[in-house]
């Protein structure tokens, strides 16, 4: 009952309104990272690389994912996807589990008890006991090219060669609960 008062309370936000507040979430737990696969599967994961802003005049979400991660052939398949902002603490196991487990052996969904809801715009679930979502579909996608890299993030980021491809993602829109702000501060 909880879950569906928390559903109706979301509305759309300007994607620059929680912006400090996501990624300071994704600097202290991680943001959760949801797809698709083109049969429907929702799928999650956990990301600490990622960059809101705008580029070629629309807001733009850019993440990083290893092609070597399930969710890499779920962006493949389908370019959508929503990154998701968990309120401080509530979510911790969550989020620490969809970092270490793989969508190929595990219903992430399921182990961790948190719902995937479809998208208002975007081809791709969202988690929604997270606060705010960001709903964006891929304009661009392209490798990181390791002779182009400084060296140190080489050596440090990328030890193992697992390169990251990097989607770029117009944000369609943008869903906050009614209380978001309150419930980031916590």
């Amino acid at each position: 009952e909880e879950r569906e008062d928390r559903a109706m309370a979301k509305i759309e936000v300007a994607y620059t309104d929680y912006f400090a507040e996501a990624m300071q979430r994704m600097r202290e737990d991680g943001l959760l990272l949801a797809t698709q696969a083109a049969d429907g599967t929702p799928n999650v994961m956990t990301i600490g690389w990622a960059s809101i802003g705008s580029i070629w005049g629309r807001p733009v979400c850019t993440i990083l994912v290893r092609p070597s991660r399930h969710t890499f052939s779920r962006l493949e398949e389908n370019g959508d996807f929503t990154v998701n902002v968990p309120p401080p603490n509530a979510l911790s196991e969550a989020v620490a589990y969809c970092g270490t487990v793989s969508g190929r052996d595990r219903d992430k969904f399921v182990d961790t008890h948190i719902k995937a809801t479809p998208g208002h715009v975007v081809n791709a679930p969202i988690v929604e006991e997270c606060v705010v979502h960001y709903e964006c579909r891929t304009l661009l996608k392209t490798d990181i090219l390791p002779e182009l890299l400084d060296d140190e993030i080489v050596d440090t980021a990328y030890s193992d060669g697992d390169f990251h491809r990097v989607y770029y993602g117009q944000i369609l829109s943008t869903w906050a609960e009614e209380n978001a702000a309150e419930r980031l501060t916590r």
